[in-house]
């Protein structure tokens, strides 16, 4: 079976898709050969989290010294977040003037090469991601959070930013050591009998590598890039200070809110400056997956004892790369069941607990031989409030109903609309009581017309896009392109009836309760469900995913006037 080891980082794919490992003895190390690796036949901490049943060691929460004080923590940097995106009087001067000169210089080029022409969208996309790549960590790492939002940011944006995911210089190893004896309190060679100077992958944030403990097992160690933690604050400050200026200047992006964008990106890449947080992220979800019987997922398990601010040590497994598909086949694993077990798991984490996953893609996932799907990279989680669960409680199960009022409110609940937004005047303006537009049918005019319509209607309510939803949609599109991958026969309205029915059988009555609806009123409109893919009920009774990527194909060419195929 050709696995291929996995990558716990954020996204940064190796420059092999296939890793061997390379055994490399610290010069320091006494010579000792590792003991082998602890088997147990049946692990004892199976109740805490959906790991593993081969145990390199116990997760009890007793043990776990570092995960004492995560939760003040996570309230300390909720409490700092709007000091770090409130605009200064002036921001780290040295930091602001590069900033602005690498980026002028990018938006100058473009607007004297590219700006009016067909090019335009591809040459400012291209221009953003070069002068990303210039200023380092901070905003390679933006450009990371956008290369994964597929119809959340424009294509041309999306397919430059992914070009940044295997472009970032790995940390030198002398300084890698420095920081991992620093973190520990203890030589290299004491804590690991190897240690791959080689990193697995390296990302903006972290670099991984291949080690093997003392102890025998063999692990991952995530390492934190050196000043890093400054770096992203600084970086910060000089992007709250320009934001305000950049609002209705963004060619690529007319739903941009560049001060909401900043304090999105604050959200998202602050938590994961804090490892021991990362590492509670794991712990969480996995027992996410055991409270709901979800035996489709597995979760790495952090060390008991070497976690820290700046180093993480878990354990190592392998499997399939996602997009092996033969590979999979092969094995006997189906993929369809894959997908079904994915979409399942993440919608019961964020709708019934709250948690999930928050940045599904390739590089943080893959699939063992026994068809489990392995998640790593728990960087990024979603967490939702009370509030924000029950909104999008209310979205699925409204949605499923075709209750556009409902879903409307679910939206403005989340944040997505201010909260004295009008709903009537929302669905009234945005077309929503009418009959469905099947967009294949509008002429390439008609077509423009109404998204440039709708644009201008979200922008005069105030919309926006919350964290919580981003992470929720940006997750729904990777599932989507998985689909495109892993099962493209996929009958998606079969599919929506599945998910519909698991959720109405299996926790109906729990659903019904927390919404305060009677469980029988909970019916699927599938006629409904049918409009939201934009076609007509009575003329289709399925629609496979690959006819649903011409169908796409098809509107694309008819809005851009090229063939996409």
């Amino acid at each position: 079976m050709n696995n291929a080891t996995f990558r716990p980082t954020e996204g940064i794919a190796s420059a092999s898709p296939t890793i061997v490992p390379v055994t490399v003895i610290d010069p320091r190390s006494s010579g000792s050969a590792a003991t082998d690796s602890p088997t147990n036949d049946s692990a004892d901490d199976l109740h805490l989290g959906s790991f593993t049943d081969d145990q390199p060691w116990s997760v009890a929460t007793n043990e776990l010294t570092w995960r004492r004080g995560v939760d003040a923590l996570r309230r300390q940097q909720a409490a700092a977040l709007p000091s770090l995106t409130k605009p200064p009087k002036l921001p780290p001067l040295r930091r602001a003037i590069t900033v602005v000169r690498v980026l002028g210089l990018a938006i100058v080029l473009w607007a004297i090469k590219e700006r009016g022409r067909e090019s335009s969208k591809a040459g400012i996309s291209l221009r953003i991601r070069l002068a990303a790549e210039k200023l380092g960590p901070t905003y390679i790492k933006l450009a990371q959070i956008i290369s994964a939002g597929e119809g959340v940011f424009p294509a041309e944006l999306v397919a430059e930013c992914k070009k940044c995911r295997d472009q970032v210089p790995a940390v030198p190893y002398p300084d890698v050591v420095e920081i991992v004896e620093r973190e520990l309190g203890r030589p290299l060679h004491e804590v690991f009998t190897s240690f791959d100077p080689t990193p697995l992958a390296a990302a903006s944030i972290a670099q991984v590598h291949l080690a093997t403990l003392r102890t025998g097992e063999e692990v991952v160690v995530k390492v934190q890039r050196p000043g890093i933690d400054e770096l992203v604050r600084k970086d910060l400050k000089v992007l709250a200070f320009l934001a305000p200026f950049l609002v209705g200047r963004i060619p690529v992006a007319a739903l941009a809110n560049p001060p909401a964008l900043v304090e999105l990106f604050a959200e998202t890449i602050v938590e994961e400056l804090d490892f021991r947080l990362e590492a509670d992220n794991m712990l969480d979800i996995g027992q996410v997956f055991v409270e709901l019987r979800q035996t489709g997922f597995v979760v790495p398990r952090p060390h008991p004892e070497h976690v820290t601010t700046r180093i993480l040590v878990m354990q190592r497994m392998e499997g399939f790369n996602f997009d092996d598909v033969v590979g999979m086949t092969d094995a006997g694993i189906d993929t369809e069941a894959v997908i079904r077990t994915g979409m399942i798991g993440f919608l019961e984490g964020a709708f019934l607990h709250g948690v999930f996953h928050g940045d599904l893609h390739g590089g943080n996932l893959f699939v063992r031989g026994d068809g489990r799907t392995a998640l790593v990279d728990f960087g990024i989680t979603g967490r939702l409030s009370e509030r924000e669960r029950m909104a999008f409680l209310k979205m699925m199960m409204t949605a499923t109903m075709n209750d556009v009022r409902g879903q409307v409110d679910a939206l403005r609940q989340l944040g997505a609309l201010p909260l004295d937004t009008d709903i009537d005047a929302v669905i009234k303006d945005l077309g929503l009581d009418g009959p469905p537009l099947d967009p294949t049918k509008l002429e390439p005019e008609e077509m423009v017309a109404e998204l440039q319509r709708i644009i201008k209607a979200l922008l005069a309510y105030g919309a926006r896009m919350p964290k919580s939803l981003m992470l929720y949609v940006k997750n729904l599109i990777f599932i989507d392109g998985a689909i495109a991958r892993l099962a493209p026969e996929l009958d998606m309205f079969a599919v929506v009836t599945d998910i519909a029915t698991h959720f109405a059988t299996t926790h109906g009555a729990t659903i019904a309760q927390q919404l305060g609806v009677a469980q029988e009123e909970w019916k699927l409109d599938l006629d409904g469900v049918k409009a939201g893919f934009g076609v007509d009920p009575t003329e289709m009774d399925q629609l496979t995913y690959a006819e649903l990527q011409e169908r796409r194909k098809l509107i694309n060419k008819r809005l851009t006037g090229r063939d996409l195929s």
